[in-house]
């Protein structure tokens, strides 16, 4: 270090770094130059200076560590199904505007254990054959589903469906009982709906779950259903 200081002044310090820093294969290559020409020429930053073997010793030697501290430098990423899940429950809660009792979870449909729901309007006995041929459709477009017929406003059974992250709700009100045949079908985050006919909503359904089709298209495709929800039956 004195030699280097003295013989080099201001670049001393920059030297004795790059001089530390070396790998292998330097270290080799400055080993050789100074056994056959007693000097190495070391450039920095475009510089060249003349290294002598006063100023460099290469020494080779063999150390026992019995104790080796190591800080982690990564993120663990072993963690268990419990974490993934929270992560995905916590990433996808959401508050309706307006009303932060009205929650719901936005999971994406392709994910969501049950992908649809189906919810007559009222026990009238004369909707009981239109929810059995909707639950028989969406079983062969392998669509998982539950069918909510208990009593209840419309909205607060909807809502009981968002909150268990249900992406569609197929309703079978009053006019699914006249020619053509049609239900409604509501998309959970924005809870619009659309009037669908009986026969292709469940392929529709399908097409929706498994991102085959987006809601925006499914719009341009289908009557506009108007009727409002009621904010505090829900």
């Amino acid at each position: 270090m004195a030699k280097i200081g003295k013989s080099f002044k201001k670049d001393a310090k920059e030297i004795t770094k790059i001089l530390k820093e070396l790998d292998e294969d330097k270290i080799a290559e400055l080993e050789k130059e100074m056994e056959t020409k007693g000097e190495y020429i070391l450039n920095v930053n475009g510089t060249e200076f003349t290294i002598t073997k006063e100023m460099a010793n290469i020494n080779r030697s063999q150390k026992t560590v019995h104790v080796e501290e190591i800080i982690p430098a990564v993120i663990e990423p072993s963690f268990g199904i419990g974490r993934i899940m929270y992560a995905i429950w916590e990433h996808s809660f959401r508050t309706r505007a307006g009303d932060e009792m009205r929650t719901y979870f936005a999971l994406p449909p392709v994910i969501a254990p049950l992908k649809c729901s189906v919810l007559p309007l009222s026990g009238h006995s004369d909707f009981a054959p239109f929810v059995s041929t909707l639950s028989q459709d969406l079983t062969k477009n392998e669509v998982s589903h539950r069918v909510d017929d208990s009593s209840g406003s419309i909205g607060r059974r909807y809502t009981r469906t968002d909150e268990i992250a249900i992406p569609f709700g197929i309703t079978v009100d009053f006019d699914s009982l006249k020619e053509p045949y049609s239900v409604t079908l509501r998309e959970r985050d924005t809870m619009e709906q659309i009037r669908v006919p009986l026969e292709q909503v469940a392929s529709l359904v399908s097409d929706l779950s498994r991102g085959r089709q987006t809601w925006e298209a499914a719009k341009c495709c289908y009557p506009k259903f108007e009727q409002q929800e009621t904010t505090k039956g829900a």
